[in-house]
């Protein structure tokens, strides 16, 4: 076997990319393997770490990122030394695996020392676990999924973390991960997305979220609907939880600071109102285990929270890329999560914070597109675009989509483009940027700017991120 490099580490994943297509990559038929058998036996050969460490367990269709990332934040500020794995990553494949390490220090809260050291997996050790384990996954037929959780599970029992906080691929069941034994198992929200996985109902998105609810472990859910709350407290019962909370239902310990802690946090997306809650309430259901006794300082748990991007190098979510030019991105790509996504960005025009808006959007070719569309703010400029996947719709298809839904609505199509790039759809966003921005008025001090605005896609801001770092002058 050839030794570590580099190069070799990069060829190495670049096999498991296209030998074993992700989601990210791939059309979903093609990628996602449902069914636990693989997993477990892959587990098994791996010496089953998961069951090495304590872990929690996040699913849900819109905001399981978010509640992970603050959830870790947390118990890392607690005195805990957390794993922490989610999908997709943005730029770097290694951002799906992460510790967080308990703070250096005893200073004060807020003190730079005092931040958990975040490590994501080595490449050293990525490399060295794909060419121990290659046999293994071509024996298994493993998917890229299972291949990396069984990967970060093995990293974080090599590593002795204390606790896992473990995000959900896609549904929950079925999903990959869902051979832990957790302390918490939490669902965010439900909302129709991925149906021809998952069901074309929310009472059937809910049963499959649900599927992570396990024998005398708690559950804790988000978010829920009149369809879904019923299928919920009967899963619940038939899994034989420890005992069901709806975070919406609750006063969470912390929630007389939330205002405080939303005004200063920097995820800075209204809706993380909702996750917020949810997270709290989490805290409050963990606090009466023992081992999570650390939770109980609220000075550094809302500290935790409030920094939980800077603290756990979190992306993706509402994150300013840019200030001049003004550029925002966010990976909400269902109508749930852009129908908050696109009234804040209007509300943002009519408070003055920008001047108007500049749309960079591309769409995956499964996504609700008819549901979209009408949530899409009328007064904004369009580039279509679509990023370097499979999966998605191509740019002029979605132009072509969205002038028809013009004509039958009635909207201006004035300021509509499409782009064949996404590095042609930025460098045009920001060039209009520059060609529209205004000094300030005598009756106001704010500089003019318009707003653009990346998104509907998480390949698309991917993408955008790594663009902009190459571009110049700006």
């Amino acid at each position: 076997m050839e030794g570590y490099s580099l190069e070799n580490y990069k060829k190495k994943l670049e096999k498991i990319f296209s030998r074993h297509p992700s989601v990210q990559a791939a059309p979903f038929g093609e990628a996602y393997k449902p069914g636990l058998e693989g997993m477990r036996e892959f587990t098994r050969i791996l010496g089953d770490p998961q069951d090495s460490f304590h872990s929690i367990h996040v699913a849900g269709t819109n905001g399981k990122g978010s509640v992970a990332n603050m959830l870790a934040s947390a118990l890392a500020a607690a005195g805990l030394k957390v794993g922490l794995y989610t999908s997709p990553h943005i730029v770097d494949f290694r951002e799906r695996m992460r510790i967080a390490c308990p703070p250096a220090d005893e200073g004060p809260v807020g003190a730079a020392g005092r931040n958990p050291s975040v490590e994501l997996v080595p490449r050293e050790y990525v490399w060295s676990f794909l060419c121990d384990r290659e046999a293994d996954i071509e024996a298994l037929g493993l998917s890229f999924f299972e291949i990396t959780t069984g990967m970060a599970f093995r990293w974080f029992a090599d590593e002795k973390v204390d606790v896992a906080v473990v995000e959900v691929g896609l549904g929950g069941r079925l999903d990959s991960t869902n051979i832990i034994i957790p302390d918490l198992s939490v669902v965010t929200s439900i909302a129709l997305d991925h149906c021809e996985l998952l069901g074309h109902t929310l009472q059937e998105v809910a049963s499959e979220k649900a599927g992570i609810f396990k024998k005398g472990v708690p559950a804790l859910v988000g978010e829920a609907l009149g369809q879904t709350r019923p299928v919920f407290e009967s899963k619940a019962e038939d899994a034989g939880c420890a005992s069901l909370t709806f975070a919406e239902d609750s006063e969470p310990g912390l929630w007389h600071l939330s205002e405080r802690i939303l005004g200063r946090m920097d995820l800075r997306g209204k809706y993380q109102s909702r996750n917020l809650r949810t997270v709290l309430s989490a805290v409050d259901i963990l606090k009466g285990i023992p081992r999570y006794g650390g939770l109980c300082d609220d000075g550094r748990t809302v500290e935790a929270i409030e920094n939980t991007a800077r603290r756990m190098e979190f992306h993706g979510r509402w994150e300013r890329l840019c200030q001049q030019p003004f550029i925002i991105a966010d990976i909400g790509h269902n109508p749930a999560a852009l129908a908050l996504n696109f009234a804040q960005l209007e509300e943002m025009v009519a408070q003055g914070d920008c001047s108007s808006l500049i749309i960079v959007y591309a769409v995956m070719a499964d996504k609700d597109l008819d549901g979209i569309m009408p949530l899409m703010p009328v007064n904004a400029t369009y580039i279509f675009t679509a990023p370097q996947t499979r999966r998605a719709l191509e740019g002029k298809e979605l132009l072509r989509r969205y002038l028809a839904f013009c004509d039958s609505s009635g909207r201006p199509k004035n300021r509509v483009y499409e782009a064949d790039s996404a590095r042609q759809a930025l460098t045009m966003a920001i060039s209009l940027a520059k060609q529209t921005a205004r000094k300030p008025s005598a009756a106001s001090q704010k500089l003019a700017i318009p707003l653009i605005y990346v998104g509907g896609s998480t390949y698309l801001v991917s993408e955008a991120v790594q663009i902009l770092k190459s571009l110049q002058g700006f």
